[in-house]
């Protein structure tokens, strides 16, 4: 498994374990396993439309394509941010820094 001994896998489940504590790792892992399901719904909601435009014509198939990126970008940040504890705060740190950043150029 990419080269991970047990003892590897041990010490990164008790620096996790020390990072995020033991009352928060099964909300973690509650909300990755949804956006993990959430991305697999999605991609399933995609895979149909992909082979039924296939016999249309391949100006209006590229241009569907370039439109798919974006909405499974989308949802799944969105699922992301609603599922998994933290994130939202993160993106807002995050943006808060950008702007810090733009008002000191």
């Amino acid at each position: 498994m990419f080269g991970l001994g047990p003892t590897e896998l041990i010490i990164i489940a008790v620096i996790v374990l020390l990072i995020f504590g033991a009352k928060r790792l099964p909300e973690i892992g509650k909300g990755l396993g949804g956006a993990i399901r959430e991305f697999k719904n999605v991609k399933k909601e995609l895979s149909p439309k992909k082979t039924g435009d296939e016999g249309q014509d391949t100006d209006n198939a590229s241009t569907k394509k370039e439109d798919l990126p974006p909405n499974l970008e989308t949802k799944i940040v969105g699922k992301v941010l609603e599922q998994v504890p933290g994130v939202k705060k993160a993106m807002d740190v995050k943006k808060k820094a950008e702007k810090l950043k733009e008002l000191v150029k």
